[in-house]
């Protein structure tokens, strides 16, 4: 008991006054120490026995930050124990932060928009602190494209309509008597109907010249068997040419393979559409661009007529495709 007792001699400091460690000197400025010193009496009742430790927790500035000498815990690395509990000190109003005293913080790297380099982030981890992470932009959407069909379904030619010019005025009961496969009655048509096998086609051949080929599966057939009926006039004695050869008319056809309701479809588009079941069973869609005329039945079968080009007949059903699924029968 007498050795756990204090010597009478010995000088119990005050509470709130702790013995400084070593590392705790050093960290102090010599005239801060002695400023200290002189005014510890007032100093320290003043403000309740707290020491620079307790100052720092409360936000108080200590000396030893006011006099601009960096403490050896900043220069260390290690982070004082007011910023890591979030509290802002008031040296923060005096100018002289942290982040003036370290350089590069987080928040200078943040503001210019650079991010801790790679070396710097793998020394960190080995100090055992959390990694960090650079943010990351999200993926721009992207760019919507065109809307398209959403269907592999592509219309077939069934017929291809072309004029040519054989510019020679012709003699039709000759060419009826003598070509084969011809045949001309000018009371019921005033021109030769005329027929080949391959390309399998008919030709109506006018006394003016003019000749209408029908009946191709494609442009080249249509051009080639009007060819070869020219020829065959040419061969009875015609001095034929062929000039001004157009197709007038494509003719195509598919089927969307469900059935359709051309009540709905001829009420929300009566516009370009009519409808008159008793007159004729298919549903006559007149398409704007590209001009087009669609036949469109219950059954799903659609027929597209009145095409220049081929791409006019792909075009017109990639249109109207979208609009029968609207409209399909559950």
């Amino acid at each position: 008991m007498d050795q756990m007792l204090p010597s009478p001699s010995f000088n119990i400091p005050s509470i709130g006054t702790p013995h400084h460690a070593l590392e705790e000197e050093q960290m102090i400025a010599p005239q801060a120490q002695e400023a200290q010193q002189q005014n510890r009496s007032s100093n320290m009742y003043s403000f309740g026995g707290f020491t620079p430790q307790n100052m720092l927790s409360t936000g108080q500035t200590p000396n030893m930050l006011s006099t601009g000498q960096t403490p050896n815990m900043l220069s260390t690395g290690q982070t004082p124990n007011m910023l890591s509990i979030g509290q802002t000190p008031n040296m923060l109003s005096t100018g002289q932060t942290p982040q003036n005293m370290l350089g590069s913080t987080p928040h200078n790297l943040l503001a210019t928009g650079t991010t801790p380099s790679l070396s710097t982030r793998t020394s960190e981890g080995h100090q055992g602190g959390p990694p960090v992470y650079a943010p990351v932009a999200s993926p721009a959407p992207p760019t919507p494209a065109m809307q398209q069909s959403g269907t592999d379904i592509i219309p077939q030619l069934q017929n291809i309509v072309s004029t040519v010019n054989m510019c020679s005025k012709l003699d039709l009961k000759k060419i009826a008597l003598h070509a084969r496969n011809a045949e001309f009655n000018p009371k019921r048509f005033a021109a030769v109907i005329m027929r080949i096998r391959e390309p399998r086609t008919t030709a109506l051949i006018f006394s003016s010249g003019k000749m209408v080929c029908t009946g191709a599966k494609s442009e080249e057939d249509s051009r080639l068997a009007a060819r070869k009926y020219a020829r065959i006039v040419q061969k009875l004695g015609f001095q034929t040419k062929f000039k001004d050869f157009k197709i007038q008319n494509m003719v195509g056809s598919c089927d969307v393979k469900f059935p359709i309701r051309l009540e709905g479809l001829v009420l929300t588009h009566s516009q370009f559409s009519s409808y008159e079941p008793e007159l004729f069973p298919g549903l006559i869609y007149r398409m704007v661009k590209p001009r087009i005329v669609l036949l469109i039945f219950v059954s799903g079968k659609v027929v597209l007529t009145g095409a220049k080009v081929r791409q006019e007949i792909y075009e017109a059903f990639d249109n109207i495709y979208p609009i029968l699924k609207n409209f399909k029968k559950q």
